[in-house]
């Protein structure tokens, strides 16, 4: 038989998990959202990263997404996290419970199956949540839970290699613009592909040609012997390899639903910093 101060410690544990429960609400009573964007729009630009051509821009290929594909692609852009109570949360864990909380994305569609009148109801749950946090220079890219975790690694993509560098350059809108982009191919089941290059990119290319037909010119008005020709054809693989290595890479009727149909979110996605 237990002694009584076993069923003391047993007793306390309840009110201990209880405590935890309690305060753990509190906390997340504290934090606070953005009003979601209206029916039939996606964007909501709080931090005022956008041109007004680009929300247009944005508006209209996203529209075509979601009829298309049923599913909605929500951009959200804020200062801070701070500014919502939501400070000492990760991007990570504030981008699920505003996905949760605005509901993107419908648990079930209804799909046309064979023959006249026939349809299925089917589960769905696919919504993509874009969100940046200017000031933290923080961006995150929430899915819905019917995308799994097959999406992970081509949304980490997305976010290296078509985001995150033009938010280092301080291009948000660009940065924005080409990720939305890459996203709505994934979202269609597109190929999703690379991001514009910067000019640079290709004056690279112009100064090694200029370059090596520089150094062979004097090499063969100097009459160098055999060593220092291997020595510069060395130097010039390396420079074309390492140029080859930054051309190359990554620095991916219709639905008649709206965008918010009580989605959840599958915890999947990507992070980015800057």
């Amino acid at each position: 038989m237990p002694s009584s101060e076993h069923i003391c410690k047993f007793s306390k544990f309840p009110i201990f998990v209880a405590l935890l429960f309690a305060l753990s609400s509190f906390a997340n009573a504290e934090v606070r959202f953005p009003l979601k964007p209206a029916e039939g729009k996606f964007i909501v630009d709080q931090a005022h990263l956008l041109s007004a051509s680009s929300i247009t821009q944005l508006e209209t290929q996203l529209t075509k997404v979601l009829k298309d594909r049923a599913i909605p692609i929500i951009f959200l852009s804020i200062r801070s996290q701070q500014d919502f109570g939501a400070g000492g949360m990760s991007i990570e864990t504030y981008a699920r419970i505003l996905y949760d909380e605005w509901g993107i994305g419908h648990k079930r569609i209804t799909v046309k199956g064979p023959g006249v009148g026939r349809s299925a109801d089917i589960p769905w749950n696919k919504g993509i949540l874009l969100l940046v946090a200017v000031d933290d220079r923080k961006a995150r890219i929430e899915l819905g839970a019917g995308f799994g975790l097959g999406k992970n690694a081509i949304c980490q993509s997305i976010m290296s290699e078509h985001i995150i560098p033009f938010f280092k350059a301080g291009d948000y809108d660009s940065g924005i613009l080409n990720g939305i982009r890459a996203l709505s191919q994934m979202a269609k089941g597109e190929i999703v592909e690379p991001p514009p290059r910067p000019w640079w990119h290709y004056g690279l290319v112009v100064l090694v040609v200029i370059l090596v037909i520089f150094t062979i010119v004097s090499l063969i008005r100097r009459g160098s012997s055999g060593w220092a020709w291997l020595f510069w054809a060395a130097v010039f693989s390396l420079i074309i390899y390492l140029l080859i290595g930054i051309l190359t890479s990554n620095d991916g009727d219709g639905f008649g639903g709206g965008s918010f149909g009580g989605g959840f979110s599958g915890g999947s996605g990507a992070s980015g910093s800057w």
